[in-house]
């Protein structure tokens, strides 16, 4: 039997922080984790693919699955935004005796790691300053104006859960954090 069965390994960070980048690495690292897939509410972008980035749900559909108990945890991010992570999605890859990792916004990780108590290691992806989130967000060219400011200032907030994590990679240099973020996850599943 894997030592990662029924473990969850949750990246959480700041919209910009490099949480997502960490996460693909670690996957291409590690044959027994698999990405949880988490539901959303938003519009597809257009480089996002569904099942892929996202399972995309109306809101009307995402209200129906809370309505049914069918999330371990969902947060309306912002106004008609929801997003969470399905149930069936951590079953599914449980079965296949893996771990399952999370790339989540910072109270969700905080919920899955209050959910998964001892069975989840929850990493916090802190980025150098604002000033750096900042440019991040500017060289995605995904954002208006308007988001970027809105991300920025939800981000000032999320930086002060940071020690609620049970562990705070910063990502100043991303070989750096890579090479940190093996250790880490390595000695988790490793218990």
């Amino acid at each position: 039997m894997s030592k990662s069965k029924n473990k969850a390994i949750i990246f959480s960070a700041p919209s910009g922080a490099g949480k997502t980048t960490i996460v693909h690495h670690l996957l291409d690292v590690f044959d027994d984790l698999e990405f949880s897939i988490s539901a959303c509410s938003r519009p597809r972008r257009k480089n996002e693919r569904k099942g892929k980035d996202y399972h995309f749900l109306s809101i009307d559909d995402f209200k129906q699955k809370i309505k049914n108990d069918e999330f371990v945890e969902w947060e309306e991010v912002y106004k008609d935004n929801y997003y969470g992570t399905l149930k069936s999605e951590v079953e599914r890859i449980w079965k296949e005796g893996k771990a399952v990792v999370f790339d989540v916004d910072v109270v969700g990780g905080l919920n899955l790691k209050k959910y998964f108590g001892d069975n989840a290691l929850a990493i916090f992806v802190q980025p150098p300053s604002i000033k750096h989130l900042e440019e991040r967000l500017r060289t995605r060219e995904t954002e208006t104006e308007a988001s970027i400011a809105r991300r920025l200032g939800k981000a000032e907030k999320e930086l002060t859960y940071a020690k609620e994590f049970d562990y705070i990679l910063l990502n100043d240099d991303l070989q750096k954090a890579f090479a940190e973020a093996e250790k880490v996850v390595r000695e988790f599943l490793d218990k």
